[in-house]
């Protein structure tokens, strides 16, 4: 099926009016990104994008037990065999008897077109210490060399993999959440909508960072924000191309989940988003809908922040708070406990 393109965004040239909304942390950012990035970041190219966007080493402020990478491995339907890099992030917190410890399947941001394990190194060993859980960091596939279902399909295999060797790992296969940033949120999102399909228990709790749920670009913050720092409409536009091709692909909810037919039954829910975002609306429609449909959710529009805060720990004070708030959560869950109100 093919998919009209969304109509193009143009860009004011009057001083954008989201600069009032930066708390004096993101401006100083947002300023910076102005005289390295003067020009949309798609402009760049795929190449260009990535180089720009590739992480430096991370700084590893946060001290976790220990850190490994693996091979997760996954026979799927067909006998089809799938291998899916993963980063495996301990803590220091004690197994408890006979019972493995929690974990957070993590999937990075990127657009499903740039991003790695470096990227995240930080924050999951945040989400490893304070949350007091194994986190397993999924390398998926990236696009355009490998365009949708690719990274739906490894964070699939990735969970199977966990799922089934799990007391091997240490891992209580009973408290297993999953967690993603932007495009690692929709495949969040889209592995607990593919496990409701096919009547398989639901992760102990999905955290949700700004993800990208929706592919209509109808919503006001996809204008307001048009020219928003790191991440524009625009931009946004150029990496959902790169994820489907510029043909598109049928419909799916495991590709924009705000247009599954129910959400009713999915994993209670941990929602951020950040108020100087094109991606802003979508999400909180998708908290919403959740929470309309019987889900327990909890979400947190950080104001004063833009898309991309979430990951950049040291560089935004709220990035910190952000993580540390979705820790209280998992934590909660993780012992039995609900979202807080």
């Amino acid at each position: 099926m093919t998919t009209p393109p969304p109509p193009p965004v143009e860009r004011s040239t009057a001083p954008p009016r989201w600069r009032e909304l930066l708390d004096p942390e993101s401006l100083r950012a947002a300023d910076f990104l102005a005289e390295v990035l003067p020009q949309p970041l798609h402009t760049l190219g795929l190449e260009g994008v990535r180089r720009f966007t590739a992480p430096q080493p991370p700084p590893r402020l946060t001290r976790v037990a220990s850190v490994t990478e693996e091979k997760a491995t996954w026979t799927g339907p067909g006998g089809v065999l799938h291998s899916v890099p993963v980063r495996i992030y301990r803590p220091h917190a004690p197994r408890t008897g006979s019972v493995g410890l929690p974990c957070l399947l993590y999937l990075h941001g990127g657009g499903f077109t740039v991003g790695s394990l470096d990227g995240v190194d930080e924050v999951c060993r945040l989400f490893s210490r304070h949350a007091e859980c194994v986190v397993v960091s999924v390398d998926y596939r990236l696009a355009p060399e490998h365009p949708f279902p690719a990274a739906v399909d490894d964070t699939r295999a990735a969970h199977a993999w966990l799922v089934e060797n799990a007391a091997a790992l240490g891992i209580d296969s009973h408290r297993i959440a999953v967690g993603g940033d932007s495009a690692g949120g929709s495949l969040a999102a889209a592995l607990c909508l593919d496990l409701h399909s096919r009547r398989l228990p639901q992760p102990a709790l999905q955290v949700l960072v700004y993800p990208a749920v929706d592919d209509s670009f109808a919503r006001p913050s996809w204008t307001e924000f048009a020219d928003a720092p790191l991440m524009g409409t625009a931009d946004a536009q150029w990496f959902r191309r790169q994820y489907v091709g510029d043909d598109g692909v049928a419909p799916s909810p495991l590709l924009t989940p705000l247009q599954a037919p129910t959400l009713a039954g999915l994993a209670p829910a941990h929602v951020i988003t950040a108020e100087v975002d094109c991606l802003r609306d979508d999400a909180e429609a998708y908290a919403r809908r959740l929470q309309a449909e019987g889900v327990p959710v909890r979400h947190r529009r950080y104001p004063g922040v833009f898309h991309g805060f979430f990951t950049e720990i040291g560089a935004f004070t709220k990035a910190t708070e952000a993580v540390t708030d979705a820790c209280a959560d998992l934590r909660a869950v993780f012992t039995g406990g609900a979202l807080p109100s």
